[in-house]
Order: structure tokens, then C-alpha cells, then sequence
């Protein structure tokens, strides 16, 4: 699933869209996560005004309406010529000025849908912090985790919390700071807050810059792969050995999810009825 790297990447990679008005749209399949909407006409003749992301949403601002687009666990965006073949999964092409924006989605997981009041109320409004924000700092997430009585991973995965940390850059944050990823979350220390939140932006901003994960198939929408799975250390490395000190990358499962590991550079700490106290999880 395209996580907010590749979210941002993508976002990017369609600013040259900015400033030209939609010609003409072509619904091929409107079943996704929830229907295309069926009035999607509206859009043409409209300038795409702007484009900014809102956790793993790209919001899209024309000159009368507004949209949201969720890329789901499979979903991409392509700029295209209009004489390019059509792709089997190619779900929608908005023709603009001088090029095609195409949605292409095998699982059909993802959304595009009118950012109004009542998708901002149900999918925007009870989102936590932007990890890359000032909002997300060491007081804001000590607070969260005082009494969260469930694996650090799972709650830096929490979009209450903070949006956009996928596994990737959970399992990277962690490793690097040797937490293992099921630490009670309400047992780490502040200092091991403050230098969690420093690694989560630092891992981000660097699979920014690297144009994100490609694992399967995920492209921006130039077709360009990002690189940052180059650089990985533990995700998708179990039977491996760790970088750090030649142990065997264990994997278990947290919430569903796949979380690789060290078990020795990210031994489990019991977490003492002191500490436990302190930090909320005993009253």
C-alpha cells in the first residue's frame, strides 16, 4: 500500500497539472472503495487550482469543486498522452490542456470522491497530527501514549495518533532506534519519545526525497520508481542477518502487519510496575 511518501511523491509528480482546465471526463469502472461519483462531469471546464496532501489523501482544489483522492492498497496516478494504450485497470482519465491524468487500480481499494463537508467530517476531521508538522513533537506523543496499552509499532501506526507512518517507516523508525516494535507503548521513556519522533521525521523526509518505496509496482505519476527500499535495514529482511550485529531479523505479527525485528539489537523490556504507574497504564 502506498504510504505517505509515495502519497507526497505522487502529489508532486501531478503539479504540472496546476493551471490547466479538465477537457473532458471518462469513467471506465466506478466501482471502487466507494462509487466515482456519478455527476464527475462537473468537472469540465474547471482550472485544477491547487494540490496538497492531507495524510495518505491528495486533495485536489478546481475552481468550483473540490476533490479527495486515496490511492488504496494498489492505486496510482499517470500523466499520459492521449494516444498511450489504455491499461486494463485504468479506472478514469481526466483529459486536461495538453495531457491525460489517468487512475489505475487492480484492487480497486482506493477513492476518488468530492471533498465536501460530510467526507472532511468522516475521513479528514479525526486525523491525527501530519508527522512532518511541529505538531508532531515529543510532548504531543508522550501524552497520546501514556495509556496505550498496546506495541509501540502499532500505535505509531495509529492515523489518531499520527497519520501517514506506514509499516515501512515504522519498522525502519524503530530498528534504528533499537525499540522492539510490541514495547508497550506506554512504557517508553521520554527520552526514547523524543528520539522516536526525530528518527519517524528523519526516515520520512529521507523517503521523500528518494521518491518513496517501489516493492510491486508503485510509480509517481511521471513512472518514475522511488529508491528508498534501497536503503532498507529491516523491513521485509526477516531470515536475514542485522546490519548492526549479524543476528537473525525475526518477523512477527502486530495488528495484522508483518513487524521484522532484531532480537538482539531490539530486546522486548518487561515493563516494571513503577514505570508502569508513571506512565498511565496502572491506575
Amino acid at each position: 500500500m502506498p504510504e505517505l511518501p509515495e502519497v507526497e511523491t505522487t502529489k508532486t509528480s501531478l503539479l504540472p497539472l496546476i493551471g490547466q482546465s479538465v477537457q473532458s471526463v471518462t469513467v471506465f469502472e466506478p466501482r471502487l472503495r466507494w462509487p466515482i461519483p456519478d455527476d464527475l462531469h462537473r468537472l469540465q471546464g474547471q482550472k485544477l487550482l491547487k494540490l496538497t496532501r492531507r495524510s495518505k489523501y491528495i486533495l485536489a482544489e478546481f475552481e468550483q469543486d473540490r476533490m479527495l483522492w486515496h490511492l488504496g492498497m494498489s492505486g496510482s496516478f499517470r500523466l499520459c498522452e492521449a494516444h498511450e494504450e489504455k491499461r486494463k485497470h485504468d479506472h478514469l482519465i481526466l483529459q486536461f490542456d495538453d495531457i491525460q491524468l489517468r487512475y489505475h487500480d487492480p484492487r480497486r481499494f482506493g477513492c476518488i470522491l468530492w471533498w465536501d463537508a460530510e467526507t472532511e467530517a468522516k475521513l479528514l476531521a479525526p486525523l491525527g497530527p501530519e508527522p512532518l508538522s511541529e505538531a508532531f513533537n515529543a510532548a504531543y506523543l508522550s501524552q497520546k501514549l501514556k495509556n496505550k496499552q498496546v506495541g509501540i509499532k502499532i500505535a505509531l501506526m495509529d492515523n489518531h495518533v499520527v497519520v501517514g507512518v506506514g509499516n515501512i517507516y515504522a519498522t525502519e523508525s524503530l530498528f534504528n532506534l533499537g525499540i522492539h516494535p510490541a514495547q508497550m507503548a506506554s512504557s517508553l521513556s521520554m527520552s526514547q519519545i523524543e528520539k522516536l519522533v526525530e528518527e519517524t521525521k528523519r526516515i520520512l523526509q529521507q523517503a521523500i526525497l528518494l521518491g518513496g518505496s517501489t516493492l510491486r509496482d508503485y510509480s509517481n505519476a511521471m513512472g518514475e520508481n522511488g529508491y528508498f527500499q534501497q536503503t532498507l535495514l529491516a523491513y521485509g529482511r526477516a531470515g536475514e542477518m542485522c546490519v548492526n550485529c549479524e543476528t537473525t531479523l525475526e518477523n512477527l505479527k502486530l495488528g495484522q502487519r508483518a513487524s521484522v525485528f532484531c532480537p538482539q539489537c531490539q530486546p522486548l523490556k518487561q515493563v516494571s510496575k513503577t514505570t508502569a504507574i508513571k506512565r498511565g497504564k496502572i491506575k
